[in-house]
């Protein structure tokens, strides 16, 4: 790499990590859904669906670097069908998170945890992808983004690479953190009483955004 090229990557990795963590720190339903996976599974199914979540942003952001200006028009007429189907996703989710939960609570046998993971690592990172594939407001953020950038919506393939890495190690930290959190939280409320109160709770908040998502979606 040339030494006058060092600076132009540099500002594509910055401007990829603070793209990253713009899309990423907001905490929405998809966000508060991988919380409450963790809390009532384990870490490392926590961490694959944060990955997950990440890779979607990373696709978004490789798709916004190299399609430039084609994307948002792209993907204008399809937006209210993805809203709708995310929406619709989420609330399916979180009723049954909630009905499996107090299924459990009203067995005795419940305080003792299981021991089923009702969902494996790879299960979890499909899901928590195909989930946040579905959000049409990440690609036009990142193509807005590009466009707005001449150093990343300029073709120069390394530039445009760096940005997309960036993207994506940013919101993979955000939410390997949010996995964490997810982690302690279901260490600290291990009782059946504890992650009943945690997963009804966590599943009336994922509706409440859904169905806020829903009155956006026209």
């Amino acid at each position: 790499m040339e030494a006058d090229a060092l600076p132009s990557v540099i500002a594509a990795l910055v401007a990829g990590l603070f793209a990253g963590y713009g899309i990423a720190m907001p905490v929405g339903a998809v966000a508060t859904y991988l919380v409450a996976l963790t809390a009532r599974t384990t870490l490392r199914i926590g961490a694959f669906a944060a990955l997950g979540v990440a890779t979607a942003d990373g696709l978004y952001a490789l798709i916004a670097a190299l399609a430039g200006s084609a994307v948002a028009p792209a993907i204008q007429p399809i937006m209210t069908p993805l809203r709708w189907a995310s929406a619709l996703v989420l609330i399916a989710l979180a009723v049954r998170s909630a009905a499996r939960t107090i299924r459990q609570y009203r067995r005795t046998q419940a305080t003792a945890q299981d021991g089923e993971t009702p969902i494996s690592p790879v299960r979890a990172y499909v899901a928590l992808l195909g989930l946040t594939m579905m959000n049409p407001i990440t690609v036009i953020y990142f193509a807005a983004l590009v466009l707005g950038d001449q150093s990343t919506a300029a073709p120069d393939h390394l530039r445009q690479a760096v940005f997309v890495l960036g993207a994506f190690a940013a919101s993979a930290s955000w939410q390997l953190l949010l996995a964490g959190g997810g982690a302690l939280l279901g260490r600290a409320l291990t009782g059946s009483r504890g992650r009943l109160i945690t997963t009804v709770t966590s599943s009336i908040v994922i509706c409440v955004l859904a169905l806020h998502l829903l009155t956006t979606a026209h």
